[in-house]
């Protein structure tokens, strides 16, 4: 039993190392452009963490390489245009673990520099 949990640790940990480092695609779902208002947080404990922007219905998490052109936004409410992907998360025993959402190609709409 211990040996099982131990195995479902590390596929999650290392799985969400594979995340963060950003390597290609989030996903295989196909885009489609969206305009987002919501406030832009960090989210995660170092080192494994997310820029998000909370919205009133969903999270979407901000594609590792662009999350730059939102950091110094943090904290405050933003309205953005991108391509929103998604990602259906599964558990180790194959049990959905929720989607999650992705923004790439973003352009600020306000607040405006």
């Amino acid at each position: 039993m211990k040996k099982l949990a131990a195995a479902a640790l590390a596929f999650a940990v290392l799985c969400a190392a594979l995340n963060a480092l950003g390597g290609g695609e989030q996903d295989g779902s196909k885009p489609h452009k969206v305009e987002v208002t919501g406030r832009v947080r960090l989210v995660g404990s170092s080192p494994m963490t997310s820029l998000v922007i909370t919205g009133e219905s969903r999270e979407w998490f901000i594609y590792s390489k662009e999350q730059d052109k939102l950091m110094h936004l943090q904290q405050q409410m933003v309205t953005v245009r991108a391509k929103e992907y998604y990602f259906d998360r599964v558990f180790a025993n194959g049990m959905s673990a929720g989607r999650h959402y992705y923004l790439k190609d973003i352009v600020i709409i306000s607040p405006k520099r």
